[in-house]
C-alpha cells in the first residue's frame, strides 16, 4: 500500500496567523507597559532628576582624574575611600567661598548697622562725585536733597524696609536657601555613590549605549561626555582668569578687600555673565566714594575682560575639545541656559555636539 501523506489541519494556517497576532499585540502591550513604568518612576524621582544631572555633570568632569588616581598605589582597591576623599573636596571647595563671604559679612555687619542707623538720623549727603558730573547736577542735587539728604525714619522708603513685602521676600529666600542647601546635600550623596561605582558604571552605561543603540550610539555618548567635560573645563579656567585680572584691577584702584573680592568675582566668572555684578558693584562703590577716575577704567576695564573672555577665550576652549564651531558653542551656552537655567549651560553644548554629529553623518 502507499502511505499517504498526513493530513494538514485545515485551519493551521489561520492558528498561525491568530498567534502571530497575538504576539505582535503582547509586544505592544509590553512596551506600553514598560514605557508606562518608566514614566511612573520618572514621575515619582522628578524632585531629584536636576540633583542626579549636577551629580553626572559633576563626575563627567572629574571621570578622567578619578580614573587617574584610582590607579596609584594609596587608593587601588579602595573605592570608597577614594569617592569618600573625591566628595569631600567637592564639598569643601564649594562650601569655602561661602563659609568666606558670611565670615565677612560679619565683620562687615557692625559697621552697616552704624552707617544704617547714621542714614535714618541724620539722611544721605550729596556725594561730591555729583557736582564734577558733566551735566544734570541741578537736577540730581534738587532730587537727592528732597528723597536722601533729609532724615529717612519716617521716609516711605524706610517704612517700606517693614512692610509685608520685605517679609514675604525674606521668607521666599530662606526657602530658596533651604531647598539648595537640600539639592547640594542629595548632589553628595549622588556623587559619592557614583564615584563608587567606578569604572563598572561607565562600562556599563557604554555597553548599554551599544546594544541599544549600536557603535554609532556609544560614540554619540562619548562625544556628549567629552562636550560636557569640555564646557566644566572652560568655565573654570576663564572664570580663574577674569577673577586674577579684575582682583588685581580691584588693587590698583583702591577697592578694599581687593582678594576676595577677585576670589568672588572667579566664582562668579565660571557662571556666564555674571562676573559684571561684582565689578559693576565695586565700581559703584568708587563712585560713591568719589573716585569717578578709577570707577569709570575699572568699569570699562571689567568690560573688555569680560567681551573677550565669554565671547571668545570661553567658546574657543569649549570648541577646540569638543570640536565644535565657534557659534554652535556660544549658542549651546547662551541657549542651555535660557532655556534650562544654569544647568542648561553644560547641556547646551551637549546637544549642539549631538546637533554636529546629525549634520555631519547627513552631509558625508
Amino acid at each position: 500500500m502507499i502511505p499517504r501523506p498526513p493530513a494538514v489541519p485545515p485551519n493551521s494556517s489561520e492558528s498561525s496567523s491568530v498567534a502571530a497576532e497575538r504576539l505582535k499585540k503582547q509586544k505592544a502591550a509590553s512596551a506600553a507597559l514598560y514605557i508606562g513604568l518608566v514614566l511612573l518612576a520618572l514621575w515619582v524621582v522628578r524632585d531629584f532628576i536636576v540633583v542626579v544631572a549636577w551629580a553626572g555633570v559633576v563626575s563627567i568632569a572629574l571621570w578622567p582624574l578619578l580614573h587617574k588616581v584610582a590607579g596609584s598605589r594609596w587608593f587601588r582597591g579602595r573605592t570608597t575611600v577614594l569617592a569618600t576623599v573625591f566628595t569631600l573636596v567637592i564639598a569643601v571647595l564649594v562650601l569655602l567661598p561661602v563659609a568666606l563671604g558670611l565670615a565677612q559679612a560679619l565683620r562687615e555687619a557692625h559697621e552697616l548697622s552704624e552707617w544704617f542707623r547714621g542714614v535714618q538720623e541724620n539722611g544721605i549727603a550729596v556725594p561730591d562725585f555729583v557736582n564734577r558730573l558733566p551735566f544734570g547736577v541741578p537736577q540730581i542735587t534738587a532730587w537727592w536733597q528732597a528723597n536722601l539728604a533729609q532724615p529717612l525714619r519716617d521716609s516711605a522708603a524706610m517704612k517700606g524696609l517693614h512692610s509685608e513685602t520685605v517679609m514675604t521676600l525674606g521668607r521666599q529666600f530662606g526657602a530658596r536657601a533651604l531647598h539648595a542647601a537640600m539639592v547640594f546635600a542629595f548632589m553628595l550623596v549622588t556623587l559619592f555613590v557614583i564615584f563608587q561605582a567606578g569604572p563598572r558604571l561607565s562600562g556599563s552605561l557604554l555597553k548599554a549605549a551599544r546594544r541599544g543603540f549600536g557603535d554609532s550610539g556609544a560614540d554619540l555618548v562619548e562625544q556628549m561626555a567629552t562636550a560636557v567635560r569640555g564646557t566644566v573645563s572652560g568655565l573654570i579656567v576663564v572664570g580663574a582668569g577674569e577673577g586674577v585680572l579684575l582682583g588685581f584691577a580691584y588693587l590698583v584702584t583702591g577697592v578694599p578687600h581687593a582678594a576676595l573680592l577677585g576670589f568672588v568675582t572667579a566664582i562668579a566668572a565660571m557662571l556666564p555673565f555674571c562676573a559684571p555684578i561684582t565689578f559693576g558693584l565695586a565700581a559703584l562703590w568708587l563712585l560713591v566714594q568719589g573716585s569717578v577716575v578709577p570707577a569709570a577704567g575699572l568699569a570699562v576695564f571689567g568690560a573688555i575682560v569680560v567681551f573677550i573672555a565669554e565671547h571668545f577665550v570661553r567658546p574657543v576652549l569649549i570648541g577646540n575639545s569638543t570640536r565644535l564651531p565657534f557659534l554652535l558653542v556660544l549658542f549651546g551656552i547662551l541657549g542651555g541656559a535660557e532655556t534650562f537655567g544654569l544647568l542648561g549651560i553644560f547641556i547646551g553644548p551637549a546637544l549642539m555636539t549631538v546637533l554636529m554629529v546629525l549634520w555631519t553623518a547627513l552631509v558625508e
